[in-house]
C-alpha cells in the first residue's frame, strides 16, 4: 500500500492538478489517504507530485492509519518536527514527491 499526504495547498494549482486530488480524496493540507501499488494510481500520484508527498508504509503504519480513519480520508497534524521545504522535491532536500521513510513521517504526524 501507498500513503498519499497533501503537504501544500490547492490555491495556485493548476486545474487538472485540482481534480486529481479531489479524486485522490485529498481534499485540505495534511490528509493522508492509502491507495494501492498500481500503475493508474501512481500516474496519479506522479501528476500532483508537487503538491503531495508519497511512499510505502508498513502493516504497522497502515493498521495505525485505519483506526483514526474517516471514511477514506485520516487527518493528521502537522509533523513534530516541521518539514524542511514545501517548495522542493526529495530528490533537492525537500518533502514533495515520492519518499522511502513514509513510515517516519507519518509517525510523526499521528494525533
Amino acid at each position: 500500500m501507498i500513503a498519499a499526504i497533501l503537504i501544500r495547498g490547492k490555491i495556485d494549482a493548476r486545474q487538472d492538478v485540482k481534480d486529481t486530488l479531489t479524486m485522490l480524496n485529498l481534499d485540505r493540507k495534511h490528509a493522508c489517504v492509502l491507495v494501492e501499488d498500481s500503475p493508474v494510481y501512481m500516474g496519479m500520484l506522479n501528476k500532483c507530485k508537487d503538491f503531495v508527498t508519497y511512499g510505502e508504509v508498513s502493516e504497522a503504519t497502515i493498521k495505525k492509519l485505519e483506526a483514526i480513519k474517516q471514511g477514506k480520508v485520516a487527518r493528521l497534524h502537522p509533523p513534530r518536527g516541521g518539514l524542511k521545504s514545501i517548495k522542493r522535491s526529495t530528490t533537492s532536500g525537500g518533502d514533495l514527491g515520492p519518499r522511502k521513510d513514509m513510515d517516519a513521517l507519518v509517525e510523526r504526524m499521528m494525533p
